[in-house]
């Protein structure tokens, strides 16, 4: 059992007893247990096939190839339509919804994929670079802030950039330039706190 993955349980106000439960079961599988995006994660021959979360109102499992799991109970759902392509899940709102036979046969249909190399690949983003006119007056000032910003990877600056031409407003627009400008400047990805 990994020790940040029991913090990050007891350090739920909500779902313990149902989160202990869903980790039980899939302790059994003898899954190894890590935590990934701040949430415990299960891993099988290496791959990450199961991740547990909760939230206010539900708590649930992901299935990270879950697009080829047969989902004969109908219970798995994307939550993001449009966007995620092989991730599932599987919400929950009480302890009595936990069927441990329903729950270990999609287990177990995670690992036969990774067995069988059913996986989805992310395409990444070819598309070129394509950087707001607000976001190029700044860079432009400051040539510190443009050695700063060439520092990071191609899809970090496409975060930053998607994150100001997203907002329709220009004050909006204008808000945001001025939340990732600080960093920018320190080398902080806009999405580095979900990537630990």
């Amino acid at each position: 059992m990994n020790e940040r993955v029991t913090a990050y349980i007891l350090t739920s106000e909500k779902w313990t007893q149902e989160l202990n439960l869903l980790r039980s079961f899939l302790l059994e599988l003898n899954l190894e247990e890590t935590i990934k995006w701040r949430a415990p994660a299960y891993l099988y021959k290496g791959k990450n096939i199961i991740g547990i979360a909760r939230f206010k109102n539900y708590f649930g499992l992901w299935f990270h190839q879950g697009v080829f799991i047969d989902d004969i109970h109908k219970v798995l759902m994307n939550a993001q339509e449009g966007k995620t392509k092989a991730m599932r899940q599987w919400r929950f709102t009480s302890v009595e919804e936990l069927d441990k036979v329903k729950i270990v046969d999609y287990a177990l249909q995670a690992m036969k994929n990774v067995d069988q190399g059913n996986e989805l690949k992310v395409k990444r983003n070819t598309k070129p670079l394509e950087i707001p006119e607000l976001l190029v007056n700044e860079l432009n000032k400051s040539e510190d802030l443009m050695t700063n910003f060439k520092r990071f990877s191609l899809s970090k600056q496409r975060e930053f950039t998607e994150y100001i031409s997203s907002a329709k407003r220009e004050s909006t627009q204008l808000s945001r330039l001025q939340k990732i400008i600080p960093m920018i400047m320190k080398n902080i990805g806009l999405n580095d706190k979900y990537r630990k």
